[in-house]
Formats: C-alpha cells, structure tokens, sequence
C-alpha cells in the first residue's frame, strides 16, 4: 500500500512535478490503508463463523446478529466521520480510526463471552464507518485536478486488495491450526488469531498518518493558512501559484452552503424522484446477496459437504476474481459507460445465481452436494463475485458520486449510503436463518433482486458518462 510507482501522464489537463506526484501516490496510498482494514474487517469474520457457532453454543439467528452487529457500528461511524473530521483535521480522525481498529481486533480476540463481542464488533465497524468516509474525502482534497479520478480508485482497489488478504491469512492460519476453526495455536483458538491479526494493518495505519500531511483544504478552514501553502507546495506542479491556489480553496468554501435533509424532499412519496433513484441503487447492490459470498463463504461450502480447508481457499479464490473484476470496472467504466456495465453486470449475476439456486436445490449425498451440482454451485460462486465487480461493485459509487444535484449531493450522498447500510444488515443478518429454511430458495430471491436490477437501470438511471457535475442539475 505504499508503492510510489508513476502513474501514466493524464490526456489533458495539468500534470503535476514527477517529484510531487511520486509523493501524493505515496499520501494517498497511506490513507487508502483505510479502505484496507475497511475490506480486511468487513471479511475476516468470515473465518470465525462456524467457530463462533461452536464456542458459544448459539443458534443462526442469535449469530446472525452477532456477525451484522458490526454494520451498526458501520452507520454510526459514517454518519458521524464528516463532523469529526472537520472539528479534529482528517488526519487525526484517521488516527482515532486506527486506535479502534486496533483495539476492537485485540477485544475481539479475546472476547469474554459473546455480548463482548458483540461490543467490540460494534467498536470495529464504527472505525470502517469512519475510515469509508473520511478516506475518499482526503485523498480527493490533497489530490491534483489532473489526477483525482485515479488517485480516488486507490480506495475501492485497497478494500478489495483488503478482503483478498484477510481471506488468505485465514487460510494460513487454518493450516497452521491443522484444519480446526477452534484448533488451538499459541493459547488462542484459531479463529481468534484471525481476528486479532488485524492488529498488524491497524498499526501500520496509525503510523503511516504520522508521514503524511493535513488537507489543506482543512488547515484554510482552521486559520492555518501558511500551512496550507507547505502542503499545496508537496503535491501541487511546481509552478503552481499557490497564493492563488489558497485563494480559489478559499473562495469555493464561501460559495458552499452544506445540503440539509429537508432539501431532499419533494414529490408524493416525500423524497425528491432522483432521492429514490439513488437508494433504489444502493439497496440493489447489497439486495443480490453479495455480502453473503465475504461474511459466509465458509460456513456456505462447508454447508455442502466441503471441509474446512477447502471452504477457506475457496474464499480467498473468490477474492482474488473480486480483485480482476474491479480492476476490469476501472478500466471500462469511463470508456463504455455506466448503465451498461451495470446491466451487463445484472445479467451475469442473475445467470450465476440462477445456477446457484439450481445447484443448491440438489439433496446432499452423504453431506456433500452431487458432484455435478457442486461444481456448478463452485463456478457459478465465482462467476457472480466477478459479474458484481466489474458491475455493481464499482458503478454504483460512481453513479451516487455525479448523479446528483450540487445543492443537495452531500445529503443525498448521506441518505443513499445509509439505505446501503441497511439493506447490507437485512442481507447479513437474515442469510443463517433464511439458509436454514432453504438455501436454494435463499439464492431465488437473490436471483430475483438482480433480474429487476435489469428494468430499474432500464427506465430509472440516466447515464452520467461524459456529463459535468453542473448538468446533472
């Protein structure tokens, strides 16, 4: 996450010094670390699950809770990151973000029964909360013009690099523990060095905010001016007047006036239509079930007869086509478009689920799937993860990102998140008990949230591809 290899010149607009530019890939690859414990703590529950089942001695619904839990944490922090941030600096809301993650991993680890927990589940997904919001919005304020587009995909690609890792250090770990989930290494079952490893990353996160710079748009909003112009003079082109730079950052935040909520309303069904449109995409994205291929791989493939070990490699596989799919979004979403990735994106996830459900449906032989169905169920897995990538994944966020008008974006941005966040939960929370009821039905209504992504994008989504922020009023 550190690396300082050159970015290709831009085609068009200024270029910053090579010196400088080597040194904002460097600010920005620190505060994308974020965005890595953000994918790291999102997943690596995913190793602990049957663990957690077994040590406490709970059923689907009450481990459900305890694995969704960590979404509420997730909302809180979010909401409450923009407000911490400009009272504190970015910086320093960074750092309160990798003291929580440090120690809700440590507490974690060493739960005292499983209400702690809870607790400290809650802990860890405020600090995502916080990191998902505060991340972005650095990176795009120390970031050149030139640049920012690409510079800001360092967040998205850390959070997948950060489900990968946290994926393969539980394989490792499972190895080292024999193949047991509750295997003991060291004093400590194995799944509690799962989630205490995150110490490592948490760490590295704090330290690397000690390298890297305020924002400068920050320090002009606090009175710091002469500051402003030592930070603008490390990442802006060399020939940058920066006394004008100061000026036109000063100048903008006169003209900004903060989207309130009542702003968003309007219409018959209380929201403006463009509102809805936004929530529509943010439910759609976590209705088709994706969260349920990083929070329960696991426990899914061993459902069906797969050992443990097998079920873990599955799950970093799984992670590693996550990574290629967004890599593929990035490359294309500029160049063919929003809507229709999304909807190539929609077929192919409703294909995969499709078979998915159609694999699942199969009795299981001597606890395992048939071998037909279950290599369909495997492929279709990873198929799904891919189509959602190169997809949803990605375009969702750029869409909520231009979609709206200037003079309620903020906001808007605000309400269309948190529609994510429940919509998340729902999905989290119900997949043990829904699965205990019918896995293959589970996967049908899956199925049927990603075919009516299809007319949704059809008829409710503009295309916002080659469109300024301005025309989207």
């Amino acid at each position: 996450m550190t690396s300082t290899a050159k970015l290709p010149p831009p085609t068009g607009g200024r270029a910053a010094h090579p010196e400088n530019l080597r040194h904002v890939v460097f600010i920005t690859a620190s505060a994308a670390m974020g965005g890595f414990l953000f994918g790291y703590d999102s997943s690596v529950i995913n190793g602990a699950v049957e663990a957690i089942r077994s040590r406490y001695d709970i059923g689907s619904a009450a481990l459900a809770q305890v694995i969704a839990v960590a979404l509420i944490g997730c909302a809180i922090g979010a909401a409450t990151a923009g407000r911490i941030a400009d009272r504190v600096g970015r910086i320093r809301c960074m750092r309160i973000s990798a003291v929580l993650f440090t120690v809700s991993a440590v507490g974690s680890a060493l739960p005292f029964d499983i209400y702690d927990l809870a607790f400290w589940r809650i802990a860890g997904g405020f600090a995502i909360g916080m990191a998902s919001v505060i991340g972005p919005a650095y990176i795009a304020e120390v970031s050149p013009a030139a640049y920012r587009g690409r510079l800001g995909s360092f967040q998205q690609a850390a959070i997948v690099v950060g489900i990968a890792v946290s994926q393969l250090v539980n394989f490792g770990i499972l190895r080292l523990a024999g193949g047991d989930q509750r295997g003991r290494l060291l004093g400590l079952e194995a799944w509690q060095w799962m989630l205490g490893v995150m110490v490592v990353p948490a760490l590295l996160y704090g330290m690397l905010t000690l390298a890297i710079p305020e924002s400068p748009r920050y320090l002009i909003a606090v009175g710091r001016t002469r500051q402003a112009r030592e930070v603008l003079a490390e990442v802006e082109d060399k020939d940058t007047d920066l006394d004008a730079r100061v000026a036109e950052i000063e100048h903008a935040m006169r003209r900004e006036r903060t989207s309130r909520f009542r702003d968003l309303k309007g219409g018959r069904f209380f929201f403006l239509p463009i509102v809805w449109v936004g929530i529509g995409l943010s439910m759609f994205q976590q209705l088709v079930g994706i969260n349920v291929a990083f929070y329960y791989s696991a426990t899914l493939w061993q459902s069906v007869g797969v050992d443990p070990s097998g079920s873990f490699f599955y799950s970093f596989t799984t992670s590693i086509v996550n990574i290629v799919g967004t890599v593929i979004a990035m490359v294309l979403v500029d160049r063919v478009g929003r809507k229709p990735l999304a909807l190539a994106g929609s077929a192919g996830m409703a294909l995969a689920l499709a078979f998915e459900a159609w694999a699942f449906s199969a009795p299981l032989v001597d606890g395992r799937l048939p071998a037909t169905e279950g290599t369909v169920a495997l492929i279709a897995a990873h198929v799904f993860v891919l189509f959602f990538a190169l997809s949803w994944g990605v375009v969702v966020w750029v869409f909520l990102g231009e979609m709206f008008p200037n003079r309620i974006r903020a906001a808007a941005l605000g309400v269309a998140a948190a529609a994510q966040w429940i919509a998340n939960w729902a999905i989290t929370a119900s997949f043990p008990s829904l699965a205990d009821w019918n896995l293959s039905g589970t996967y049908v209504v899956y199925t049927c949230f990603a075919v009516l992504s299809i007319p949704f994008m059809l008829v409710f989504v503009r295309e916002t591809k080659g469109r300024t922020l301005e025309e989207m009023g």
